[in-house]
C-alpha cells in the first residue's frame, strides 16, 4: 500500500467554486481570536441543533410531520443522515428525491441543516451501502479478523471502496452546488462513527501488505514536528522503538494492539480525508468526522478501534489534511471530562450528537460546550422523538442561548466567557466542588448547589451556566441553578461589591430589563443567583472599594 492511496479520489473533476456578484459567501470556517467559527450568509452563526433518529429523514412524509416538534424545542439547525444507498440505488445512478424533498422542508421551516453522510461506515458498520457494493464482495474487500473471517464492515485498504464511496459523495456535493443557493446545507459530516470491530485492525489480505509496507513520510514528518506536544499513547509507541524515521509499521510503532490501533487509524483518517477531498472538489463546505467514545476498561476493538479519538489525534491530524475537524458524540454522564480533550487549538469543538434531548442535563451540557469551549453548537440526538414533559430543559436552555447569540459570538475566543456545570463521574457520581475562574479584575465562584433548598429536592447535575464580560466591571450570567460570589484577582484584594443586578432579557437583540435584584434575591449584596426552575438572563455590575 503507497501513501498516494490517500489521495486516490483526487482523480475525480474539480469543479471550481465561484460565487455570484452580490451572493453570500457559501458556509465557511473563519478564525474568531483563538477559535474558529461557522460563517452562514456572511454572519458568525451558533448552531442550536438536534439530531435526527437514523430513519426519520428517509421518508419525507414521515420527515414532515416532525417539523411541529422541531421548532417547539427551538433549534435553527437540524442534524440529518443522508444514506449512500438510498443516494445511489443502482450503480453511477443518483436519485436526489429526497435529499432536495429535505432542503425544501428545511427551507421552509426556517432552519439549516448538517448532513451527516451514511457511507461506507455507520457506527463501524457498512449497513447503508447501495446492494451493488454489498453483493460483490470481490470487488469492495470486507474487513477480516484476525482468523480470517469476514465482517460486514468494508475494508478501508480497498481503493475501489473509496473510489465507489467517492463518487457517489461528490455526486451529492455537486448537487447541492447547483441546487442549494440558499446555502441551507451548512456542514457535512463524514461517514458516521469510524471504528473497527470485534478486533483492533483489519487483517485482510489488503491490510496485511499494508501492515508490512512502509510508515508514510507525512506520519513521520509530523510526529518529528509535533514530539514535544505528542499523546503519550502516539509518543510511547514511537519512542519505544527508537525514534525511527522510516521502516515497515512494525519497526516503527511495535506490534502491540496500541501500534495496531495506531496503524488502522491511519488509514481509516486517510479513507476519510479522500472522501473530504473529492467532495470540496465539487463543493467545499466544512467538513468533520465524528467520534464514539471509550468505556472505561475497554481496549481496543472491545469499543470502535482507531476512531477520531483524542489519544489518536496525531495520527487523523496528519493523515487528514482536509478534514476541517474531529467532533465528539457524548453520551457518558462524564460529559466535561471527553469534551475538554476535544478542544485543542487544531479543532474547533462541535458536539454534532449528545445524550438523548430529554435528559434533564442536555441544556447544563449546551453551556458548557458553548460558554466554556467557543463551540460551534451543540446537537442532542433523537431530537424528532422527544416528548413534550421532557423537552422544558433543552427548550429554556436554548431559548436563553438564542437570546444571547450575538453576545456568545463576540466572546469566543477571546477570554471573556466561561462556561461552566458540575463534573459528573462515568458512575454518574456529582462532584459539588465550587469552580472558580478570573474574568477581566474579578475572580467568581460558582456553586450549584441551592443552601436554602433540601438537597433531595435538588437536580445538580443538571445546573449550569455561562458568564460573559462586556465591560471592566460589567457581566452577562445566564443559566440555572447557580449562586455566583465575586472577589478581586489582583494582589491588592479590595472588596468586590454588587452595584447592581438586573434580571431581563434580549428582544430582537435588545435588552429589555425587568427586576432588580439588588436586596433578597441576592442576599443583600453578597451574591448572584439563578434559581434553579428555569434558565435565566441577569446583567451584573460590581465594583471595588476598601
Amino acid at each position: 500500500m503507497t501513501a498516494s492511496f490517500r489521495f486516490a479520489a483526487t482523480a475525480l473533476c474539480v469543479v471550481l467554486f465561484s460565487i455570484p456578484a452580490g451572493a453570500a459567501e457559501m458556509p465557511h470556517l473563519q478564525a474568531h481570536g483563538t477559535t474558529k467559527q461557522l460563517v452562514v450568509d456572511d454572519k458568525p452563526f451558533l448552531i442550536l441543533g438536534g439530531e435526527l433518529a437514523n430513519s426519520t429523514a428517509s421518508s419525507l412524509d414521515y420527515l414532515n410531520a416532525k417539523w411541529p416538534i422541531l421548532k417547539s424545542v427551538g433549534l435553527n439547525t437540524v442534524i440529518a443522515p443522508v444514506e449512500w444507498d438510498q443516494i445511489e440505488p443502482q450503480q453511477d445512478r443518483y436519485n436526489f428525491t429526497v435529499l432536495d424533498g429535505m432542503i425544501k422542508q428545511a427551507r421552509q421551516n426556517d432552519m439549516k441543516l448538517v448532513l451527516l453522510w451514511f457511507g461506507a461506515w455507520k457506527n463501524s458498520m457498512s449497513t447503508y451501502v447501495p446492494a451493488y457494493v454489498k453483493r460483490d464482495y470481490a470487488t469492495y474487500a470486507k474487513a477480516q479478523d484476525d482468523k480470517g473471517q469476514p465482517q460486514d464492515i468494508l475494508s478501508p485498504f480497498d481503493p475501489d471502496t473509496l473510489a465507489a464511496d467517492a463518487r457517489a459523495f461528490s455526486a451529492m456535493m455537486a448537487h447541492l452546488k447547483q441546487t442549494d443557493t440558499a446555502h441551507t446545507v451548512v456542514m457535512i459530516q463524514v461517514e458516521n462513527e469510524i471504528g473497527m470491530l470485534p478486533v483492533v485492525r483489519d487483517y485482510s489480505p489488503q491490510a496485511q501488505a499494508a501492515w508490512n509496507g512502509p510508515v508514510p513520510a507525512e506520519l513521520i514528518a509530523y510526529l518529528k514536528a509535533h514530539q514535544a506536544s505528542l499523546d503519550p499513547y502516539v509518543r510511547s509507541l514511537w519512542e519505544a522503538n527508537g525514534l525511527k524515521e522510516s521502516g515497515n509499521w512494525p519497526e516503527v510503532f511495535g506490534e502491540s494492539i496500541q501500534a495496531q490501533e495506531v496503524f488502522q487509524a491511519w488509514y481509516f483518517a486517510a479513507f476519510a480525508n479522500g472522501l473530504a477531498r473529492a467532495g470540496k472538489a465539487q463543493y467545499p463546505l466544512p467538513m468533520y468526522v465524528n467520534a464514539a467514545l471509550i468505556r472505561p476498561g475497554k481496549t481496543p476493538g472491545q469499543y470502535p478501534s482507531a476512531g477520531p479519538l483524542p489519544h489518536l489525534f496525531d495520527i487523523w491530524k496528519p493523515a487528514g489534511p482536509d478534514i476541517d475537524f474531529l467532533a465528539i458524540d457524548m453520551y457518558f454522564p462524564n460529559f466535561t471530562d471527553w469534551a475538554d480533550k476535544f478542544k485543542r487549538p487544531d479543532n474547533p469543538f462541535f458536539i454534532p450528537e449528545a445524550n438523548q434531548a430529554g435528559k434533564p442535563e442536555a441544556g447544563a451540557n449546551a453551556f458548557y460546550a458553548i460558554g466554556q469551549l467557543d463551540s460551534i453548537g451543540f446537537s442532542p440526538f433523537s431530537i424528532d422523538n422527544i416528548k413534550p414533559e421532557n423537552s422544558a430543559n433543552l427548550t429554556g436552555a436554548y431559548d436563553v442561548l438564542k437570546q444571547l447569540t450575538p453576545q456568545i459570538l463576540a466572546a469566543q475566543g477571546t477570554g471573556k466567557m466561561r462556561g461552566f456545570r458540575p463534573r459528573v463521574s462515568f458512575d454518574g457520581v456529582v462532584d459539588e466542588t465550587p469552580q472558580s475562574f478570573v474574568l477581566g479584575s474579578y475572580k467568581f465562584t460558582v456553586s450549584f448547589v441551592d443552601p436554602w433548598t433540601p438537597k433531595d429536592k435538588q437536580d445538580i447535575a443538571s445546573n449550569g451556566g455561562l458568564i460573559i464580560q462586556t465591560g471592566d466591571d460589567n457581566f452577562i450570567v445566564a443559566g440555572k441553578g447557580v449562586v455566583v460570589t465575586f472577589e478581586d484577582a489582583a494582589p491588592t484584594k479590595q472588596a468586590v461589591g454588587i452595584e447592581q443586578i438586573v434580571e431581563g432579557s434580549y428582544v430582537g437583540g435588545v435588552w429589555k430589563p425587568g427586576r432588580w435584584l439588588n436586596g433578597d434575591e441576592s442576599h443583600q449584596g453578597r451574591h448572584l443567583k439563578i434559581n434553579a426552575d428555569g434558565f435565566g438572563i441577569q446583567q451584573l455590575k460590581l465594583y471595588k472599594f476598601r
